[in-house]
């Protein structure tokens, strides 16, 4: 069975229509899965039995004449953060390796009852620690445009897997670009929601104010799909938010399209860019120009701090989420019997054999930002940056100052680079953040988009841009995806 090109709405159609069957459609993902995911590696575990399981009760369903949601019967990736109750959530980690969840994240209790397929739970770096997916425990995931450059990360386990067609979809977690920058590295769509926007619960945290879920997809319509179903508040969440959004977020008019106004920030674009990025942000722009909207140029004269700002408050909060992992109540199960070893020398052993050196590094940072003496220093200036960055923004999208209703930017400065090439250099790595850092930082809606329908065959590498929008408009930038994914080639 082909299962290239299919979308949400595609295959929804095509499973009304009855062209095919849910299990049957399931049977080729698995085995396509089994095939493809060797070169790729972007499967930590498969969900098989429970999925198959799942395709019967919905073709069952279909049968009895009973109706079915577009997500019906629907086969997603769900990055190993995410809670699926008696599977395992390693977060990509040595010191979760024998976890085994024991509750439904809000998220998937939702999409259960949307009647999805969950294929398996995909590759990550460590804890959502990286921008590669170099970092994980287990494997290195490799970009399906050329294997052997990176998918970016920390979601580049469930962005390959929509690209190279072993999921039609999936769901990642965004800190600082970790579902916006593999997208627009392997030429998919990956929304970060406004904070508060989706529940963060049973997603092991990161960074608990820098956090959201979001879908990663083919098409800008899926994302609104999945971000409609997985969108609302969580008494289990005490930071979502009940915003009730309007039927336009899946069906955009073009002529509420045309009235948004898009701002372009010149220090995204003062130096530092990759040509071929430049070149292709510019092709971007040109498009969404034919749709007769307009642009105009403004100033977030604090981005240049954002990068200094996130990794001073995300690894504080890095030290104090992960504290609870003292691999003695979670997962590791190592054996100390007869070697005299007190608490403490257990909880070194546990933790310095179950962490990674990435996870360790940004743990003793937020440590020592956080410690007496340095706080002040460290900690609370870089709280009051983020108060600034988030003004810029403010400014820019009030009417008295920039006026404008979205922004749009690069997604990273650079193309997928090669594996191991910014491994020995954390700079360079945090580097490939620093323009989807700002809207984690700010709370703000964004999405990647890629600037064309790219092909795997060939030389060429996928580029994707950025559009950030206003607290809780995640319609205006879906609505402009849409109709950008419309004329694009």
């Amino acid at each position: 069975m082909d299962l290239n090109n299919l979308t949400i709405k595609s295959f929804h159609k095509s499973f009304i229509n009855k062209d095919f069957s849910i299990l049957e459609i399931t049977k080729s993902f698995l085995s396509s899965i089994k095939e493809k995911d060797k070169k790729i590696g972007a499967y930590l575990s498969l969900m098989e039995e429970s999925a198959l399981s799942q395709a019967e009760k919905v073709d069952v369903d279909l049968a009895k004449g009973g109706e079915l949601g577009i997500l019906s019967g629907v086969p997603l990736a769900i990055k190993d953060n995410i809670l699926i109750d008696g599977f395992p959530a390693t977060a990509a980690s040595k010191i979760l390796e024998n976890y085994i969840a024991v509750y439904d994240a809000t998220v998937i209790k939702k999409l259960k009852k949307s009647g999805v397929i969950f294929l398996g739970k995909t590759n990550m770096d460590e804890f959502a620690m990286g921008s590669s997916t170099e970092n994980s425990a287990f494997k290195i995931t490799k970009n399906p445009f050329d294997l052997e450059r990176v998918p970016g990360g920390s979601s580049g386990g469930s962005v390959a897997a929509v690209a190279a067609e072993i999921a039609l979809a999936a769901l990642g977690s965004d800190t600082g670009g970790s579902i916006r920058q593999p997208a627009g590295f392997c030429g998919m769509v990956g929304l970060k929601p406004t904070y508060g926007a989706v529940s963060r619960y049973g997603l092991i945290a990161m960074g608990s104010s820098l956090d959201q879920i979001g879908p990663i997809t083919k098409t800008v319509e899926d994302a609104a799909i999945l971000f409609k179903e997985i969108s609302g508040k969580d008494n289990f969440d005490s930071t979502s938010i009940n915003f009730e959004y309007k039927e336009e977020l899946l069906n955009p008019k073009l002529e509420n399209i045309k009235k948004l106004k898009i701002g372009i920030p010149k220090e995204y674009f003062s130096g530092g860019l990759d040509k071929n990025v430049s070149l292709a942000i510019e092709e971007a722009i040109k498009i969404l120009k034919s749709l007769k909207i307009e642009f105009k140029e403004i100033n977030l004269p604090h981005t240049k701090y954002a990068l200094s700002c996130y990794y001073i408050i995300m690894p504080a909060e890095v030290s104090s989420n992960l504290a609870r992992f003292d691999g003695i109540r979670y997962g590791q199960n190592l054996n100390f019997k007869n070697q005299n070893l007190n608490l403490k020398d257990i909880y070194f052993k546990q933790r310095g054999g179950g962490f990674g050196p990435e996870v360790k590094r940004r743990i003793a940072l937020g440590t020592f930002v956080l410690s007496s003496g340095y706080y002040d220093a460290y900690y609370a200036k870089a709280q009051k940056v983020r108060k600034l960055i988030k003004e810029d923004f403010d400014k820019a999208f009030s009417p008295l100052g920039g006026g404008v209703d979205v922004i749009l930017a690069p997604v990273s400065p650079t193309t997928a680079f090669k594996i191991g090439e910014k491994t020995d250099d954390p700079l360079k790595m945090y580097l490939s953040d620093i323009f989807t850092i700002p809207a984690n930082l700010a709370g703000l809606p964004a999405i990647s988009i890629p600037v064309k329908n790219y092909q795997k065959i060939g030389k060429e590498l996928p580029v994707g841009f950025q559009l950030i929008g206003k607290p809780f408009h995640e319609a205006d930038i879906l609505g402009i995806g849409q109709y950008y994914d419309k004329i694009k080639k």
